[in-house]
């Protein structure tokens, strides 16, 4: 009988999120059952008293070798209990730490701990974010009673990083977790931590080892009488090892004596193991042993794929009967098994020497079962492991998969498949997934290459004509962003909306990431060329995708670009919003680093320069710089080339704002924006060392006609004597609400100076309250520090000066150099705090964590949290430290 952690309710439907796992593939609910105790299992009161009289300990080792008998020990343990247990069998994925956490998650679902609704789960198989950690300790720390989680098979758990964090979960949330580790070997935890502090409890190979008692008990089970005398001499030539037991009593229930063979049995004659395997194996009956050979190259099989491997119809009634008799074929529940692990290494050995040659044809067949059963991953693996890459890259494409090589949640996965795939194998389908691998891994040239092959035989295609060409039709746009082609991703979402009506609607829905990422690398392109009304359109529409983990990246990459938009428009605080809008985007998944291609740093980071902000500003690029999903993007380049100028002429670095002002790109079309900027820096570079005539020839070559070009422009000639050139160009400017503030401040400070220079202070003063009122809701200060000594003097007259304090510059404005304010900006908050958010930030001062908050207030957790979100906003800082070093530099504490 399967015992259940908890009884699961066919019926009842589930959020969406509890479904699937970070890969978007279902759970595989058996993992979170505990395992079936066969019927000669042996209780052993012992031990599960040893468990019992544990519960104050948060950390329990279960730790033996292969067939201790630790997993039924303490899936035993658990079925006994009265409140449910969460179970959880690791298995090889467990390498990633996104897999971990959203089996973890799953598992505490499933046995009925209810979890907070702002923990989503992570949506990268590969990264966590630390934030989502602390979530769920934060949320265990509160259990009553304590949660009990069991990791059996831990030692699958190889990635240090997933000890990190599971340490970091474990040490966080006190006393309402409880887990026990199951495991092959010593885990990557500071045990000897948990051992000074008495805080662990552990059951080792020594106490998992049978006595002569239970060995004579557990013989009984099976039919078999032998003296003590006898078991303690059995014992000491196993070792008392649970499963070398087991396969002695099985093999001496086929003997003429029994007793005999069980004293006469000799331990040393080669290992234990193959010995024992290799004595069950031998007395099954030869379509027994047939089946069990050919099954063994399998992770888990159904009577019908095994059926489908054997090419009989028997596969149900001896996996049955095996499972009855020896339990070295494991049930998994809806009609599922698998192979003991050991058991299986063994058999995959006996098949080799037994079958030479027949493992590929094996995993070809199985490949085949699953795709029609739709377990595509698992269809891969095989077609890859009998090296039929027809099949294997026809399956993904015909699949619409080939978008995941571009989502962060498969693509390492599906590189390492296909890289054992040879320069022989040849198709169109192969010819996409080379494409889509190179492109993915930033290798243009050979990724180009294969797409054009695959474009000039797409009519050859032997699977689905039109999935086919929805795949080329992807990376052709991605191809075409990348080399900032504009026309060539025209094209290619033509072909892309021609083809659509082709493919089945399920399919269709089934991948909202291929539709995501063409609008993604469509928009990008637009914007390259300039047009930035056509590109918001696209980018919109991407952002606007479903709510999914397969679409989170296009959705965080597109609302990256539509910031970037509002940021060349002048809108800064439009394009922090939605900035930190895509970030959050990408934590609420859990996705961290690297992901995307950083845009939405940069966009920060200019946002950063604006205000004077300069040492954030170089975090944010350096955290850029990091991100490498999607590389070689010219948009990207040409932003963070922009920001890092800006960046260095605000630390009046010319030399090496020229540098970092050209972007490394190869797009076959210039950008007209990104040329302008680029000028407008050298030109700006070649006035700060005094070339003034140079800085003004640098001008009339400028191209774009961007508002902020031409108020840069203008700002320049200006300041190199040319006024009636920064007239014309003022005057040039079109009447748009389409510019925003960091454009028009600009725009009125060059007319300041102008009525400065001709000696209309009135006007200029004028002017510059203007520019003021509208700057202090940004917080622009760099407008200011750009304009030059000249606009010093009138800061300092009523009523510039009371416009200018607290947020331009600080304390008493009739003393205050804004050459210090260049350096040293003073911090300012847009919105006054709330009494109830000065209440919060006072404690945060203090010391005290988010519940003791709330218990002082008598308020919920919640409700603490949402104002720490609003005064976070408001101080412009992201971590408490921050929020209370910026308080106490404003005098709030």
């Amino acid at each position: 009988m399967v015992v259940s952690a908890v009884p699961v309710d066919e019926d009842q439907q589930e959020p969406a999120e509890q479904h699937t796992d970070p890969l978007g593939d279902p759970y595989l609910r058996t993992r979170f059952t505990l395992p079936s105790r066969p019927v000669t299992f042996l209780s052993r009161p012992r031990l599960t008293e040893r468990l019992d009289h544990s519960p104050q300990a948060p950390l329990t080792m279960v730790n033996g070798g292969a067939g201790a008998g630790k997993t039924l020990l303490v899936a035993d343990w658990a079925a006994g209990r009265e409140r449910a247990v969460a179970w959880l069998t690791m298995e090889a994925e467990e390498k990633r730490p996104g897999m971990f956490w959203a089996y973890f998650l799953q598992a505490l679902r499933t046995s009925g701990r209810p979890l907070s609704d702002r923990i989503r789960g992570p949506a990268d198989a590969y990264h966590v974010d630390h934030r989502l950690l602390s979530a769920i300790a934060e949320d265990l720390a509160t259990a009553e009673p304590p949660v009990t989680v069991v990791l059996d098979e831990y030692e699958r758990v190889t990635e240090p990083e997933i000890a990190e964090q599971l340490e970091f979960v474990l040490q966080h949330a006190g006393r309402g977790l409880r887990l026990i580790l199951v495991t092959r070997t010593e885990p990557m935890l500071s045990l000897h931590r948990y051992r000074a502090a008495g805080e662990l409890r552990e059951i080792r190979a020594a106490e998992l080892a049978f006595t002569p008692e239970e060995t004579v008990a557990l013989l009984e089970r099976h039919g078999l009488r032998l003296s003590l005398h006898a078991a303690r001499a059995l014992v000491d030539r196993t070792r008392g090892w649970a499963a070398g037991l087991r396969l002695c009593a099985l093999a001496a229930q086929e003997s003429q004596d029994p007793e005999v063979y069980l004293k006469e049995f000799e331990a040393d004659r080669s290992t234990i193991a193959d010995f024992l395997l290799a004595e069950v194996l031998k007395r099954q009956t030869e379509a027994t042993q047939d089946l069990l050979l050919r099954v063994s190259v399998l992770d888990r099989f159904s009577p019908e794929l095994a059926n489908a491997l054997t090419g009989r119809g028997d596969a149900a009634g001896i996996l049955a009967a095996l499972h009855r008799e020896n339990a070295f074929v494991e049930q998994l529940g809806h009609s599922w098994y698998r192979l003991h692990p050991l058991f299986g290494e063994i058999l995959r050995t006996h098949l080799c020497v037994r079958r030479p040659g027949l493992e590929p044809e094996l995993h070809r067949r199985a490949a085949r079962w699953l795709r029609r059963a739709g377990s595509l991953p698992e269809a891969l693996a095989h077609g890859a492991a009998a090296g039929d890459w027809d099949f294997t890259a026809g399956a993904l494409v015909d699949d619409l998969s080939i978008g995941r090589f571009f989502t962060g949640l498969r693509s390492d996965d599906l590189a390492g498949l296909f890289s054992r795939m040879g320069p022989e194998a040849t198709s169109p389908a192969i010819d996409l997934v080379r494409a889509a691998r190179d492109l993915s891994h930033g290798d243009f040239r050979h990724g180009t290459a294969h797409l054009r092959q695959a474009r000039a035989r797409l009519d050859t295609v032997a699977g689905d004509p039109a999935a086919a060409q929805l795949s080329c039709a992807l990376l052709e746009a991605l191809a075409a962003r990348l080399t900032g082609s504009p026309t060539l991703a025209e094209l290619a979402a033509e072909s892309a909306d021609e083809v659509r009506q082709e493919v089945a609607p399920d399919l269709l829905d089934k991948h909202p990431e291929l539709t995501a990422l063409l609008l993604t690398h469509l928009g990008s392109a637009r914007l390259w060329a300039g047009r930035f009304e056509e590109a918001r359109a696209a980018l919109s529409k991407a952002a606007d995708s479903p709510d999914s983990a397969s679409t989170v990246l296009a959705r965080e990459e597109s609302m990256g670009h539509l910031a970037l938009i509002d940021y060349l428009d002048g809108w800064p605080g439009r394009a922090e919003h939605k900035a930190l809008e895509a970030v959050a985007e990408a934590e609420r998944f859990g996705t961290s680093a690297p992901a995307g291609s950083g845009i939405e740093q940069v966009v920060l980071a200019g946002v950063a320069v604006d205000r004077n902000e300069l040492v954030r500003a170089r975090a944010l690029l350096d955290e850029a710089a990091e991100r490498t999903a999607t590389p070689h993007d010219p948009v990207t380049a040409a932003g963070r080339a922009i920001v890092t100028a800006r960046l260095e002429l605000a630390r009046g670095d010319a030399r090496a704002a020229v540098e970092a002002a050209d972007p490394d790109v190869c797009a076959v079309v210039a950008s007209p924006w990104a040329e302008s900027h680029e000028r407008l820096v050298a030109s700006a570079a070649r006035l700060a060392e005094g070339r003034a005539e140079e800085a003004a020839e640098m001008l009339r070559k400028l191209g774009d006609d961007l508002p902020a070009c031409t108020t840069e422009a203008a700002r320049i000639q200006f300041a190199v004597g040319n006024e009636e050139e920064a007239i014309d160009l003022l005057l040039s400017l079109p009447a748009t609400d389409r510019t925003g503030p960091a454009v028009t401040v600009r725009v009125t400070l060059v007319k300041a100076m102008a009525a400065d220079a001709s000696g209309d202070a009135v006007t200029a003063r004028r002017l510059v309250a203007q520019a003021l009122l509208d700057a202090r809701h940004e917080r622009l200060r760099r407008p200011f520090l750009d304009a030059g000594r000249w606009i010093r003097p009138l800061l300092v007259t009523a009523p510039l000066d009371r416009l200018a304090a607290g947020w331009l510059t600080a304390g008493d404005p009739a003393h205050e150099d804004l050459s210090v304010a260049a350096s040293s900006p003073a911090p300012i908050v847009v919105e006054e705090l709330s009494a109830r958010e000065h209440d919060v930030l006072l404690r945060v001062a203090q010391m005290m964590s988010t519940q003791e908050i709330a218990a002082d207030l008598y308020v919920s957790v919640n409700t603490v949290k949402t104002h720490l979100k609003s005064l976070y906003r408001k101080l412009a800082v992201n971590r408490r430290a921050a929020a209370v070093r910026r308080a106490r530099d404003m005098g709030m504490l």
